[in-house]
């Protein structure tokens, strides 16, 4: 009886969408051969907000996909990625600090370079320009919004969403 209950709860889990995800050093040999815009999703194993964000956003079948035809998407653990990174013309590498530590690209990226926040959301369009910065929860909604105006699907341009 226990296992049938524990196997009820997990069904949901085999349903969620997943994001093909690229690493940085794939990156640039995928956008000479069909550029698009770039989603970066910094996170760390720690931060509860990014579990949540990572489930409800996968929940949705047809927006998974849509990020996946429409967008190259990166997963980057900013405190346990170790490997260095080449990034736009640079070299990144991980720096230690006793048990613990975060990776210069992640230090790069973020607009507070002490430490950054988590999750960080930042979307660059085909050029490796930057068209959008969010620290913080970024939510089902907000990210459709958002990237539907980068994609030219509203007039609008894109804005920092308030927190």
């Amino acid at each position: 009886m226990k296992n049938l209950i524990l196997f009820s709860l997990l069904i949901p889990c085999f349903y969620l969408s997943q994001f093909k995800t690229v690493t940085f050093s794939d990156l640039e040999i995928v956008q000479k051969d069909h550029p698009k815009p770039v989603i970066i999703h910094l996170y760390t194993d720690w931060c509860s907000v990014c579990k949540i964000e990572k489930y409800n956003l996968s929940r949705d079948k047809d927006w998974t996909e849509r990020i996946n035809k429409d967008f190259y998407f990166i997963n980057f653990e900013a405190e346990k990625t170790k490997n260095e990174i080449h990034f736009q013309g640079k070299e990144f590498k991980y720096l230690p600090n006793g048990n613990s530590g975060i990776h210069e690209l992640a230090l790069a990226l973020s607009k507070n370079k002490n430490q950054p926040v988590y999750p960080l959301w930042i979307i660059l369009d085909k050029k490796q320009n930057l068209v959008y910065y969010h620290e913080g929860q970024f939510t089902p909604k907000q990210m459709k919004e958002t990237l539907a105006k980068i994609t030219g699907d509203s007039g609008q341009q894109p804005q920092e969403l308030s927190q």
